[in-house]
């Protein structure tokens, strides 16, 4: 494959309110090459595609006085959460909502399109997406959490993914949900989610403060372990926090050495805006002018990552050919 990958980050999510319909049609018109949906679940077993399964930042439901009762506080994964959940509610109930920017002060003219839509299944993301032509990198999101209350995604999710007959990569923030979907036949490469400090929601549980940590997991032997793995254990890539690909205006050695533990090597989430950039890379202006993109992206991109999120494919998919074009004037 060429490389990277440019990935709508829940569609161009710069533009419009992400993981809607609008976003996707805009990021593979924008010419990404795959679009990222995030998968939760309705108390009825629907997948839905959010960011968080609290949707108050990204749905108009605190409006609806008829769900006022439906607020409520919850910990996943660690964190205490005060909001209105996928799970409270049935698909018939969420697909009446409509869509809202969750940052609206730093993309307002994304907010300006708030309300023009409703929330979309995962199926329909995959059905937007084959009819396209382009990839699909789904995120298990919260799959512990979920397990907990009878609604196992990867019980879920794995008919539809494995039904969809396009490119697909299946990531999670937890090495076992990616476990269990290759354990239900799921022929897709894996890629483990990676932050920059602590460590996996799924290792703290079982492990609790003795869990290995990504830190402990980004060294040589930790590399390795994630590409030998026993089984479905082992992990086919990583998507790391863009903050660890970077040192100052200088690139890290960490893409190099994963690639040569066999690892693929995905990064989130570029973003023009100085709120997003690293500190050298920010520009006058205040948090919602673009930066120096460019010269942050291009560090990233020297590292020959094998894939990028983008909320903005555009900006991405230029650079991304720019660079292709300049190391190979006479093809590609």
């Amino acid at each position: 494959m060429s490389r990277p990958l440019v990935i709508g980050h829940r569609g161009a999510s710069g533009y419009r309110p992400e993981h809607t319909r609008a976003a996707y049609a805009l990021a593979i018109a924008q010419g990404a090459d795959a679009i990222e949906p995030d998968i939760v679940a309705t108390r009825d077993g629907v997948l839905v595609v959010r960011h968080e399964n609290e949707i108050s930042g990204t749905t108009d439901v605190a409006a609806r006085p008829e769900f006022a009762g439906r607020r409520t506080t919850k910990e996943v994964d660690g964190h205490r959460l005060t909001g209105w959940f996928t799970e409270d509610f049935d698909w018939a109930e969420l697909a009446g909502l409509r869509c809202r920017e969750r940052i609206p002060g730093v993309r307002p003219a994304s907010a300006a399109h708030d309300g023009a839509e409703p929330m979309l299944r995962l199926g329909d993301v995959l059905e937007l997406a084959s009819a396209s032509g382009v990839g699909v990198v789904a995120e298990i999101k919260h799959h512990s959490y979920f397990a907990s209350i009878g609604l196992p995604l990867d019980e879920l999710a794995a008919p539809l993914l494995a039904g969809f007959g396009g490119r697909l990569w299946v990531e999670s923030f937890e090495q076992s949900a990616l476990a269990a979907l290759r354990a239900r036949g799921l022929d897709a490469p894996t890629v483990y989610l990676v932050e920059a400090q602590g460590a996996a929601f799924d290792l703290v549980a079982r492990h609790g403060s003795s869990a290995t940590t990504y830190a402990e997991q980004l060294t040589d032997a930790g590399l390795a372990r994630l590409a030998t793995g026993a089984g479905a254990a082992s992990v086919d890539g990583i998507s790391v926090d863009k903050s660890l690909l970077l040192a100052g205006r200088r690139a890290t050695d960490l893409a190099g050495r994963a690639h040569s533990a066999g690892l693929s090597v995905f990064t989130w989430t570029l973003r023009p805006e100085n709120r997003f950039l690293s500190g050298p890379f920010r520009g006058g202006g205040g948090a919602a002018a673009f930066g120096d993109w460019r010269g942050e992206w291009d560090v990233i991109l020297s590292c020959r990552v094998d894939g990028v999120f983008a909320d903005h494919p555009d900006l991405a998919r230029g650079l991304v050919d720019a660079r292709r074009r300049s190391d190979d004037p006479n093809g590609d």
